[in-house]
């Protein structure tokens, strides 16, 4: 993204317009097409959506409660900055977490489940092969929250859900130019294809190759 007035942002349906703003807004700032440290207006990213900047204002006002944006009086919003050592963490702990209990979830997947699984993996390739990288973002972290969803462990899900939204993935962009994404884009339709086949253990580790890969890839970019 160029500046303020360019997010790759689809205009959206005049729906429930605070809470699907406030969805592809934290898309946006996940993937880097908002970028640290810049502030953004109200009235220009509403200009973008297609909305008004009332919604835009209302949704922003819900991500500084998350701790995504910060308020700056008579400017707009400030994306806030993660660092380095927070990456690392947040990381970490979705190591512990996320591999376990998706091996633990393949017993508890219904067969009439997997279409749609498979569904949302294909929705991640095509918006990689697209280079649509925020609603590559969100239909990655809604596969991801599914996944973790069969546990039953409503906390947890929250808990994951928090630490996504706090990452950055810088580096998606460069990932598009070298055409790296769409093979990391693709390991989530053998997600589906492990469950199916009851592999357990191969999901664990994949899952946890996986996630190394998103730190180790995405969350900056690469050195020149």
């Amino acid at each position: 993204m160029t500046s303020e007035n360019q997010p790759q942002i689809k205009v959206i349906r005049k729906t429930n317009l605070r809470e699907t703003v406030a969805r592809a807004l934290r898309a946006a700032i996940i993937s880097g097409e908002m970028v640290p440290g810049v502030v953004y207006s109200a009235p220009s990213l509403g200009a973008r959506f297609g909305v008004s900047a009332t919604p835009v204002r209302e949704a922003m006002l819900d991500l500084v409660r998350e701790n995504l944006v910060t308020v700056e009086p008579n400017k707009g919003f400030r994306v806030t900055e993660v660092s380095e050592e927070d990456l690392d963490q947040m990381a970490a702990i979705r190591l512990l977490l996320e591999p376990p209990v998706v091996r633990s979830i393949v017993s508890e997947v219904p067969a009439a489940d997997l279409p749609r699984l498979r569904e949302m993996a294909q929705e991640i390739v095509d918006r990689a092969s697209a280079a649509d990288l925020v609603g590559y973002t969100d239909a990655d972290r809604e596969f991801h929250l599914r996944l973790l969803d069969y546990s039953g462990n409503r906390r947890l899900v929250e808990l994951v859900a928090d630490l996504r939204s706090h990452s950055r993935l810088l580096g998606l962009n460069a990932l598009v130019e070298s055409n790296e994404l769409s093979p990391s884009a693709e390991e989530h339709l053998k997600m589906v294809d492990l469950i199916e086949q009851g592999k357990a253990e191969e999901l664990e580790e994949l899952m946890r190759s996986h996630i190394l890969k998103v730190r180790e890839m995405w969350a900056s970019p690469p050195a020149s």
